[in-house]
């Protein structure tokens, strides 16, 4: 299978694999102990705002937030 093969099938899956995927994918991606862990908070941010958990900006507010 190709990459693009591969990515066709991965957007199919349901929100909650996909994401149980990135993370897994960039966990796999060997990096220094302090970019791990920023990329780790940076997945649970992500889930944290496509599950709910945390409101995230609309465009207007980020806009004006960087004013």
């Amino acid at each position: 299978m190709v990459s693009a093969d591969l990515a066709r099938i991965a957007l199919e899956l349901p929100p909650e694999e996909r994401l149980d995927l990135a993370r897994r994918l960039v966990e796999s991606v060997l990096a220094p102990t302090s970019l791990n862990e920023a990329i780790a908070e940076g997945i649970r941010r992500i889930e944290d705002v496509v599950t709910g958990h945390a409101k995230g900006l609309t465009e207007q507010e980020y806009r004006a937030a960087l004013k």
